[in-house]
């Protein structure tokens, strides 16, 4: 137990030390640039109109959904080895299925067309 409450002190006790270190020795020099509301580089007082399209944004949403599918495919030819590997085929089988359904979906609303 004294090996556990060793371990637990220094986990709490170095970030702290390290939080206080950084506060105590970083250079800091405010101006009105970093001290404005608006760190992002857009003028407040200007125009709210996005700086580019939102087919940007509507590109770049069908991605996430795909990574789950990505890491659950990935240890595919480690999984055939498995007891019954016709299971892990089905449930690959089932994977692609809805991804590809997706992107026909996708693809028949009008989502993946640039030009109108």
């Amino acid at each position: 137990m004294n090996l556990m409450i060793s371990i637990t002190m220094i986990y709490l006790a170095l970030p702290i030390i390290l939080t206080m270190l950084n506060y105590w020795f970083t250079l800091t020099k405010p101006n009105n640039e970093k001290l404005s509301p608006y760190e992002c580089g857009f003028d407040p007082l200007k125009t709210t109109r996005p700086p580019f399209s939102i087919r940007f944004f509507l590109s770049s949403n069908p991605i996430p959904p795909l990574w789950p599918e990505i890491a659950l495919l990935l240890p595919l030819p480690w999984a055939i080895q498995l007891p019954h590997p016709i299971y892990t085929f089905i449930w690959a089988f089932i994977i692609m299925l809805l991804l590809t359904l997706g992107l026909l979906y996708e693809w028949t609303q009008g989502g993946l067309e640039w030009a109108e």
